[in-house]
């Protein structure tokens, strides 16, 4: 059985900065893809990054140069370091892990707040 759990989210100013991380445990084999998405109640959930291995990945348009992903080498951490954030920037964050099979896990979420 495979947990991802996230931590990191809180309420922040506009402008301020959060890093999330997200841990992996269990039966976790061939790694392809490590991402976080958001959702906002209402919404649907939106990929806000993925990283494919230490160098390549890609980010949504409105997060691009604010947002960093990052993962370890033994692909069990991932995290995304935030800055400048917006109030647009307030969502339910999830990390998600993708593996060869293809399979697809997902943490609990934690809620970020950007608000004065």
């Amino acid at each position: 059985q495979v947990q991802l759990v996230e931590e990191g989210g809180g309420l922040v100013q506009p402008g301020g900065s959060l890093r999330l991380s997200c841990a992996a445990s269990g039966r976790l084999f061939d790694v392809y893809a490590m991402a976080w998405y958001r959702q906002v109640a209402g919404k649907g959930r939106e990929r806000v990054a993925i990283i494919y291995d230490t160098t390549n990945a890609n980010y949504a348009d409105s997060v691009k140069d604010r947002f960093t992903i990052s993962r370890d080498n033994a692909k069990t951490m991932v995290w995304l370091q935030m800055t400048d954030l917006k109030p647009e920037d307030t969502a339910v964050y999830y990390c998600n892990v993708v593996s060869y099979g293809p399979k697809q896990y997902w943490g609990q979420g934690t809620q970020v707040t950007v608000s004065s």
